[in-house]
């Protein structure tokens, strides 16, 4: 399972590679995921706003997996997520492997 895991992430590396001709990682994934998520353009955003941008990812990475329940938007239309159950323990690497799961699921459909 893990060469298989792995071979999808790579493709889709390649695919945002190639689409954005930038070497994406992790981050400016979750980046680019929280952007499309608060319906913002790509524009000057502070350091919280980045963050709170990269937060909306991470919400929205997760509510498949029941961590969290959206919540509806505000009065600046950012969208807001409740806590739905805490994260386990995980490790760095368990950590990351379930943010790029995250990722495939919600990118491959689109790519």
């Amino acid at each position: 399972m893990e060469i298989h895991f792995q071979k999808k992430w790579d493709d889709l590396i390649r695919k945002l590679n190639q689409r954005f001709q930038d070497e994406m990682d992790i981050q400016k994934i979750l980046f680019v995921i929280g952007l499309q998520e608060v319906g913002i353009q790509l524009e000057k955003l502070n350091k919280d706003q980045k963050l709170d941008v990269m937060h909306v990812a991470i919400c929205t990475l997760l509510e498949p997996y029941g961590y969290y329940e959206y919540d509806g938007r505000d009065k600046d239309n950012w969208p807001h997520w409740k806590v739905v159950k805490s994260l386990p323990r995980l490790s760095d690497k368990e950590q990351e492997q379930l943010i790029k799961q995250g990722i495939i699921d919600y990118l491959m459909p689109l790519t």
